[in-house]
Parts: structure tokens; C-alpha cells; sequence
């Protein structure tokens, strides 16, 4: 069934008509009217055919059906003139003012006896154009135009900002991107086209948000439009920003994933709340305890979270333990706090530190440093001569650090006996981890090497030394760190207070339980284990031979510290905890899956040097350990790099068996894209 005309009466021959083309209106001429069905000679001086249905709800002036092709011309161009000028002099926002509200829908006749008292064909044909090119505020519905209300025209209008914006910025950034991705393929500097402050600032922050993965919704729809036509890779956002400079050649782009800031600069928005903490700090009335504490870290440690001091008890021990309190002032749920549990650690790369907290508070006010006083959580530990515990009793106080040692100095005490107190914690330290053997305690030694940057950009160089071993000092605060973490988590159970608990409830072979220092041993044995889970039900730590170990001696350092921290203090203030089981089980989720971006960054970023060290040295021979075997692979790992690399089987030779040394280089390693490849392999 043909559709009926919304014209009225049928179309004669020799009428101006105007259609729909290409969104805009077209004048053509009624050459023959059939059934509905138009023959039409257009404005464009082409003869096309066209249903009735099609055209626009205007028609007019009728002409002399027998005019020839050049009369019609010259009568469409005129008509085409006219309705131009008409259409120009119209304000149509005027028109959708006096409509909007009044009614959602009107035919055209409506709005041009607005405007005119008697509307002839040209000025309804004008008025019908700009009302058809008013898209923000009109929708044309055939015979009748739609008035859009005010909050879809502000929607529309942002919407039309937005396409605008899109396009300037896509055919803008087709071109950068396309000379930006060529000049990094061909090594050079690229030829950068001329562009507008503001759009080449609107570009860079998508480059920046995409490596982030922080675009918005329209953001995105321009970087598929300007990334069109480049290689599907997984860093190509962050190699066309340093191509164009805009980020340097060795960008940590793993912070802009993790959404973690670097440095300081994110703690001045919350100025106010530290300057407050600050006050509270300033108004305290307590004394700090006359016992004086001693802490033992490396000479650059600034955020120190832990001190001790030991002495006989019997034939046992009394060991006091202090822990940082940063908790002491602060406001839980507040911006800050928002912040810093979003931060949710600190991270510790070779290009330096970023601290959880802001530094004022981190390496200054809270920070357990020599001769200040400082609020603490200490806890009594008492010990028999095994260094089992006998009992846990923990208070809040205001101590005092006697003295900040370093590790080197304090193994120097231990080995030469110079200072008792240094000398019996050692002993302790060596019972507790034979206790803990006992229990299970799978305990992995291996080196530590220390990657250290000089220069900026191509000049970059790394150089990787082996940290000096402190044997005792590192011993001592290891065991009374798990002993803290691990104590505190039993009195935590006994007294109904839920903690954050780091748990490995796994079953290990007796084999497992030892001391590992061999590449081959510590592989084997590592393959035994599964990450610790975050969770409130305190279980057993396999790896580490404790029944329960909830962490709360980095408080500085580490969000999950913190809390504990506060759920201690506040059961200790006033009888109850901070957090009930429910509330700790919901924010361990998130916390949870924050540690694991942020966490990303700290595993990462280093190996990230590591690889560059080696590509700064690929056909120098490095010294390997065959660790391991699976299928046509083996796997070998480099000690002084603590780097392991996968290397076919038949490029190691026939007989193979874990411990073997080969010397091996590379011929690819790409630090960005995590990727090794060994070039030779000989066995040493």
C-alpha cells in the first residue's frame, strides 16, 4: 500500500517542491505526476523520480506547466535565492522560546503565523530550513516539528560541543599520531604539525589517559578515531607520548595503571587536615616512658615504624616492642584518609621512595626518630629460654628512641659483642627461628642486589651491586617483626578484636621446612606455595610457621598496618574495637584489590631497570643457574639479578640437572615489554 502524501491534495506538475538529500533540503520541479509517484527535474539539473511521501510539508509557487528546462532553472534559482535570504533572517531560538513549555509539537503553519500574518511558499520553505537545521532544539516528525524541553536542548548542545571537539580533535590527532608513530619507527625526531595550544594540551591528556586508563566515554571514541590504521600494541599510547616528548624515554607508565601519584605533591590538597593533625599532635600532655627503645634499619630509612629494647627475664626473655602510631590523631573516612587508602603502600623503586602518608607525617612527625618523642603502641613480649611465648600484653605510650642504628653498625655490635642488649637480641632472634623451623617455616635467603640510576633519557646508565649481607642485625628484626605480627594476631584472637590477617592455610611437605639459599632449592620450594590471602579469620601462615600473622609493624608504610594498628589502639582506648568483623570483611575486598595494582608497581618497576642493565650489556656474559625443567623448556636464574629467563633445552646441551652453571647473553631483551631472549648459553 502506497504511503499517503502528508501534502493534501496531489502534487501538480509545475510545482516547487523541496525533498530531503544528503540532510540538507533540495529544490526540484514537478515535471509529472502518477499515482503518488513524482518525475522531478532538481536544482542540480538532474531528472530523478521520487514517491510523493518524500518530500517536505511545502510546496509552492506553481509555474507554467509547459515552461522549458532553462525557464524552471532560472525559477528554481530565484525560489533557491530567496528562501536563503529568508532562512538567514530568521532567529528560530526566539520561536523555540515562546514554544518551549507551551507545547512538545506544532505543524510549520504554527510558527510562521508567529512571525507573519500571511506566509507565502518562499517564507514557509525558509522558516521549514532553519527549523530543519535547528537539530538542538527542534525534531522534525513529519507533517509536524517537535519542541525539545530546555534539559534536552542544554543535552543536545553539549552533545553537538562534544562532536564538534571530536572533530577537530581526530583530524588533528590522525595526522600526530601518524608522524609520531613514523618517526619511532625509523629512529628519528618526529616533524611535528602546527598546532593549537589548547588542542594539542586536549591530546596529550588523551595519550596521558589512555596509558592510565583513565578516558572517558567520548575520550575513547576519539582515541579509536586517531589510533585508526596503527599497530594494535600494548604500549603504543606511552611510545607515541615520549616519541612527541611530552613523557620521558623511561616513564614509570606503571603508576599512571596503578593510579598511584608520585612524590608529595598529592598530600597539599589536604593541607587543612594535616595543619589539624598537626595541632593535635602539638596538645599533647603525656611523658614519654623512661625505658629508651633502639631501632635498626638501613642508613636511608626515614619512615621508621619499629623500635625494641630487651633484657633477661629468668631464665627467658622480655622483649619490648614499639610500633609507630599514626593512627594516634587521625580522622578515619575523611578525604586524607580516603587518599592515603587508596595509595595503600608505599613504594620503595630505585628512582626513589614514595611514602603512603604524606611525608610530613611518614618521615617526620610519626616516624620513631632519635631523641623525640613519639606516640607508639609497645607491647611485652614475655619469653622462656626457648623463645616460646609465655604471655602478650600490649598498651598505647609516649616513648623515646635512644638511638637509630644502622643495620652495618648493629651487626658490627653483634659479632664483635660489644653491646649487650644488641647481643642478647640476637640469641632470641636465633631461637625464635629454630622454633619456628620447628613449625613448619620454610625460610628463603638470597641476594639483594641494589640497582642504582645515574643520568636522564638516552644517557641513562644502571649499574647493580649485591647488597652487603648484615646477617644478625636483619635476623633480629625479621623474627621480632613476625614475632610482633604474629604475637599481636594471638592476643587480637584471644580478646575478640578482628585484624586484617595475612593467611597461607596450605599443607607443605616436612621437606619444605628449612633454610633455602641454592637458586635450584629456593625454586622447588617456592613452587610449593601460593600467595597469602587478605582476609579476618585469623589461620595458619605456612610459609612462615605461625598460627596466625596479622601485619601491623609498618603502619607507616602499609594500609593494612594501619588499620590493625587502630583496631588494637581503640580496643586498648576504650574497650572496643574500631572496626567490627563485617566492616573489616567489606574493606578488605577493596584494599585487597588495591595492594594488588599498587603492588604491581613495586614488583615491576625494578625488574624494568634490571632488563635495562642487561640491555646495556646484552653480549656480556652473565652467570646462570639451571633451576628447573618443563617440556623443551628450562628455566635459569640469575642470582645477582634475581631474575629467572626461559631458555630451550637443546641450547643447554643433553645432560641436564638443577644447579648447573652456564654463562649466557641475550639477543633481544625489551625492558618495556617484559621480553628476554637468551642469544648463547655455555656451561661454565
Amino acid at each position: 500500500m502506497a504511503k499517503k502524501s502528508l501534502l493534501g491534495p496531489t502534487i501538480r506538475p509545475g510545482t516547487v517542491v523541496e525533498f530531503m538529500h544528503g540532510d540538507q533540503p533540495q529544490l526540484a520541479w514537478v515535471l509529472e505526476e502518477a499515482s503518488g509517484k513524482l518525475r522531478l527535474w532538481t536544482i542540480n539539473k538532474r531528472e530523478m523520480k521520487l514517491p510523493e511521501a518524500r518530500l517536505l510539508p511545502w510546496h509552492g509557487p506553481m509555474g507554467d506547466v509547459d515552461a522549458n528546462r532553462q525557464e524552471i532553472q532560472d525559477i528554481l534559482n530565484a525560489c533557491q535565492e530567496k528562501r536563503g535570504e529568508i532562512q538567514a533572517g530568521l532567529d528560530v531560538m526566539e520561536l523555540w522560546d515562546l514554544a518551549q513549555g507551551e507545547m512538545d509539537a506544532a505543524p510549520l503553519s504554527w510558527f510562521a503565523d508567529l512571525l507573519w500574518e500571511d506566509a507565502g511558499p518562499d517564507e514557509l520553505a525558509g522558516l521549514g530550513r532553519a527549523m530543519l537545521a535547528a537539530k538542538t532544539h527542534f525534531k522534525f516528525r513529519p507533517p509536524e516539528f517537535e519542541v525539545w524541553p530546555e534539559e534536552k536542548v542544554e543535552q543536545r548542545l553539549r552533545e553537538k560541543a562534544e562532536e564538534k571537539e571530536r572533530e577537530a580533535v581526530t583530524s588533528a590527532g590522525q595526522t600526530l599520531l601518524a608522524e609520531l608513530w613514523s618517526a619511532y619507527n625509523q629512529g628519528r625526531k618526529p616533524k611535528l604539525p602546527a598546532l593549537d595550544p589548547e588542542l594539542a594540551g586536549r591530546l596529550e591528556r588523551i595519550l596521558k589517559g589512555k596509558i592510565g586508563n583513565t578516558l572517558d566515554e567520548n575520550e575513547q571514541k576519539i582515541w579509536t578515531a586517531i589510533s585508526k590504521g596503527l599497530p594494535d600494541l600494548q604500549h603504543l599510547p606511552l611510545l607515541l607520548a615520549q616519541a612527541w616528548g611530552v613523557l620521558p624515554l623511561h616513564h614509570n607508565h606503571l603508576l599512571d595503571e596503578a593510579g598511584y601519584a608520585w612524590g608529595n605533591e598529592w598530600s597539599q590538597s589536604f593541607s587543612d587536615e594535616i595543619a589539624a593533625i598537626e595541632r593535635a599532635f602539638a596538645d599533647r600532655s603525656e611523658s614519654p616512658e623512661p625505658r629508651r627503645f633502639l631501632s635498626i634499619d638501613a642508613a636511608s630509612t626515614r619512615d621508621i615504624d619499629d623500635a625494641f629494647c630487651i633484657e633477661p627475664s629468668g631464665d627467658g626473655y622480655l622483649l619490648s616492642i614499639a610500633l609507630a602510631r599514626p593512627d594516634a590523631h587521625w580522622e578515619f573516612g575523611s578525604p586524607l584518609d580516603k587518599a592515603v587508602l587508596d595509595r595503600a603502600t608505599s613504594l620503595y623503586l630505585p628512582e626513589g621512595t614514595a611514602h603512603m602518608l604524606p611525608e610530613q607525617f611518614g618521615t617526620s612527625l610519626y616516624s620513631l626518630i632519635a631523641g623525640q618523642a613519639r606516640p607508639a603502641l609497645v607491647t611485652e613480649f614475655k619469653l622462656d629460654d626457648r623463645g616460646e611465648i609465655l604471655s602478650v600484653a600490649p598498651r598505647t605510650a609516649w616513648i623515646t628512641v635512644r638511638d637509630n642504628v644502622t643495620y652495618e653498625d648493629a651487626d658490627r655490635a653483634m659479632a664483635e659483642r660489644t653491646d649487650d642488649e644488641l647481643v642478647l637480641a640476637h640469641q632470641l632472634a636465633e631461637k625464635r627461628l629454630e622454633r619456628r623451623i620447628e613449625t613448619g617455616a620454610c625460610v628463603i635467603r638470597k641476594p639483594e642486589p641494589v640497582v642504582t640510576l645515574a643520568g636522564e633519557g638516552e644517557a641513562t646508565s644502571v649499574e647493580i651491586t649485591l647488597k652487603a649481607p648484615c646477617p644478625r642485625s636483619e635476623l633480629v628484626i625479621s623474627e621480632f617483626m613476625i614475632l610482633a605480627n604474629s604475637g599481636l594476631a594471638r592476643w587480637a584472637a584471644d580478646n575478640n578484636v578482628p585484624l586484617l590477617h595475612r593467611t597461607q592455610d596450605i599443607a607443605l611437605p616436612q621437606e619444605s621446612a628449612g633454610i633455602f639459599t641454592e637458586p635450584a632449592e629456593i625454586m622447588r620450594t617456592v613452587k610449593l606455595l601460593l600467595p597469602p590471602v587478605l582476609e579476618t579469620t585469623p589461620r595458619r601462615h605456612a610459609a612462615l610457621g605461625v598460627p596466625a600473622y596479622a601485619p601491623i609493624t609498618s603502619p607507616l608504610r602499609r594500609y593494612t598496618d594501619f588499620i590493625n594498628m587502630a583496631q588494637v589502639c581503640s580496643f586498648l582506648s576504650d574497650g572496643s574495637p574500631r572496626l567490627e568483623k563485617a566492616e573489616l570483611d567489606h574493606l578488605a575486598i577493596h584494599l585487597g584489590m588495591r595492594i594488588k595494582d599498587v603492588g604491581a608497581v613495586q614488583r615491576f618497576r625494578p625488574r624494568y631497570w634490571k632488563l635495562l642493565y642487561l640491555a646495556q650489556r646484552r653480549k656480556e656474559f652473565q652467570s646462570a643457574v639451571l633451576v628447573g625443567e618443563n617440556g623443551p623448556m628450562a628455566a635459569l636464574s640469575m642470582p645477582h639479578l634475581q631474575i629467572n629467563v626461559r631458555v630451550p633445552k637443546k641450547m643447554l646441551g643433553d645432560k641436564l640437572y638443577p644447579g648447573q652453571r652456564f654463562s649466557i647473553n641475550f639477543s633481544r631483551i625489551d625492558p618495556l615489554t617484559n621480553e628476554i631472549k637468551v642469544g648463547e648459553a655455555l656451561e661454565e
